[in-house]
């Protein structure tokens, strides 16, 4: 864990909200959402999400799919 990833704690409030993948649990599902967070905390583009967290365009893929996952507020 690096500085601004979520604790163990955190990670078990936070995942019973996150879709789950097509097929069941989804591999990398914690490192995605670390890196997803670490983007928008910098405000740095997709591109530069550093590789420890994956390649940027399955963080982003993986982001695009919990936008069309989530409920509609209307």
């Amino acid at each position: 864990m690096t500085r601004g990833d979520l604790s163990d704690a955190e990670w078990e409030l936070g995942e019973p909200f996150l879709p789950l993948g097509e097929r069941g649990p989804i591999p990398d599902l914690r490192r995605h959402f670390d890196a997803v967070m670490w983007r928008y905390r910098t405000g740095s583009p997709w591109r530069d999400v550093p590789e420890r967290y994956g390649s940027w365009s399955t963080v982003y893929g993986r982001f695009q799919l919990w936008v069309a996952a989530e409920p509609s507020r209307h």
